[in-house]
């Protein structure tokens, strides 16, 4: 077996055991908490929590629950969400699709305007475009989405109408194309700020790299070696940080998704805290840690291929 199909092999391995773990966690975690998967709001008739407890082993000792329920799992069956009775699965096949559009829309934003944001600072060290970008950054980082969201909805929403006469941009809702601009924007802020700062350090590396000195011996253009050299070898790190970004950029998606009055997953995980509706709870869970395990699992992947200091072909990881 080759160095390359080992390492691949190894990351799987190591992904599946990280999602066992999440599932016996969660299980863990849902059993410690008074009631149980349906004891909602409104109380089941005892002839039906009987047929579900019988179900989904409810009435079998704890270690026979957790198999059974690895074992619903594995047959895509998540449980029952009360107090309306739908299936979680079903739940989630509704709402996952808006808000992995929300997300594809806020990676797409932060990546593209953070590695530009990131090549202007470095190139521009020390003017006011470096000054301005970085003053930018510090916002990203340390404001949260939910007062970035509400920013906007005031400013670009409400007092832009007022002031217009035109909707440009609506402040809730996903039933339109200018009202998926805001709530994108806002949940990819932090993530572009972290890829503009890391695309800056990573730039002013690169910039100071011999091949680089070379290169402008030779008498090539800026802008070729900026594009052609730099940003190639420059943005490396900020694949690293993808995996994480995305976790960021989904769990933050709750808060924003109820601002904006979206109709993805946010909203019934935060309907689901305030019930106390643990099947809801604990199949949102699973499905998000999974989707975030497995994006981990292909960011890492991505690397070691295109990264040359990662060596699988020779061993070294």
């Amino acid at each position: 077996m080759s160095n390359q199909i080992r390492y691949v092999l190894k990351r799987i391995v190591y992904s599946i055991i990280t999602i066992f773990l999440l599932i016996a966690i969660t299980f863990t975690l849902m059993h410690m908490l008074p009631g149980n998967p349906f004891s909602g709001p409104k109380a089941l008739p005892e002839e039906t929590m009987a047929a579900l407890n019988a179900k989904y082993g409810l009435d079998k000792p704890i270690i026979v629950q957790f198999f059974i329920y690895i074992g619903n799992i594995l047959k895509g069956d998540l449980g029952v969400s009360l107090p309306d009775g739908r299936a979680v699965t079903d739940i989630i096949a509704q709402a996952f699709p808006v808000s992995l559009e929300l997300g594809i829309r806020a990676l797409c934003f932060a990546f593209i305007m953070g590695i530009l944001l990131g090549v202007v600072a470095a190139v521009k060290r020390g003017t006011a475009w470096d000054t301005a970008t970085m003053f930018l950054a510090l916002v990203g980082v340390s404001v949260p989405s939910f007062i970035i969201g509400s920013l906007l909805q005031y400013f670009l929403g409400l007092k832009l109408y007022q002031a217009t006469g035109t909707q440009v941009f609506a402040i809730m809702g996903w039933d339109s194309g200018n009202a998926k601009i805001l709530p994108a924007f806002a949940l990819a802020f932090s993530s572009m700020a972290t890829i503009s700062r890391l695309m800056r350090t990573s730039m002013l590396d690169v910039l100071s790299q011999d091949y680089i000195k070379t290169a402008k011996a030779k008498g090539l253009s800026q802008k070729a070696i900026i594009w052609k050299h730099a940003v190639r070898n420059a943005i490396m790190p900020v694949v690293t940080v993808m995996g994480p970004l995305v976790a960021a950029v989904l769990t933050g998606a709750f808060v924003v998704e109820n601002i904006f009055s979206i109709p993805g997953m946010g909203k019934y995980f935060v309907q689901s805290v305030q019930t106390n509706n643990y099947s809801l709870i604990a199949g949102t869970t699973i499905f998000y840690g999974t989707f975030l395990i497995l994006a981990n699992l292909v960011v890492d992947l991505i690397y070691g291929f295109i990264d040359p200091r990662v060596k699988i072909t020779g061993g070294k990881e």
